[in-house]
């Protein structure tokens, strides 16, 4: 017998909480995508979208049309690092359409900027993984009340396979704890 989904409030202006901290994680790896991608601003333009919106602009198609612009950045670049940021700018940009669901998958956009941010530095830096660790937790000193709120509604992320898979468990663990 499937589960019922559950639902739960979800204000506009927590919305622009979460968006404007997105922003914060996803920009501090940009650098990493612009070194490699030339005059290619769809990472950018996806966080500046992110940005006015979590000023009080309106939640509008253009910003969904950014962050897609942005994780076909992220899969058109050669570089691994190059693609981990420009997808924290697509997540970034996303979070604007996080749904008031309990479910686990909804997570990803809270915690995937934050994380793939962190992925982006640690492959620029080499792999380092202390370099990824201290980006997670810049990102939970950092995350708003607004977002742990958010985030205590949905269930908690499970430890991954991957390193990425387990960079959004750390931030997820670290913003509930």
């Amino acid at each position: 017998m499937a589960r019922e989904p559950v639902y739960f409030p979800l204000s506009l202006d927590s919305l622009r909480s979460l968006g404007g901290w997105a922003a914060d994680c996803a920009e501090r790896a940009l650098p990493v995508y612009e070194k490699d991608a030339n005059s290619d601003s769809r990472p950018r333009d996806a966080i500046e979208g992110i940005r006015m919106f979590a000023a009080g602009g309106r939640r509008t198609a253009r910003l969904r049309s950014l962050s897609l612009a942005a994780f076909s950045a992220a899969r058109g670049a050669e570089n691994p690092a190059a693609a981990a940021a420009a997808s924290a700018a697509g997540l970034a940009a996303s979070s604007a359409y996080t749904h008031p669901l309990a479910d686990v998958q909804q997570t990803k956009h809270i915690v995937g900027p934050a994380a793939y941010a962190a992925l982006a530095l640690e492959l620029s830096q080499g792999g380092d993984h202390a370099v990824g660790v201290k980006e997670v937790i810049w990102a939970i000193e950092h995350v708003p009340p607004e977002v742990r709120e958010i985030l205590l509604q949905m269930p908690a992320r499970e430890m991954g396979k991957t390193r990425l898979e387990n960079l959004m468990y750390r931030v997820d663990a670290g913003i509930r704890g």
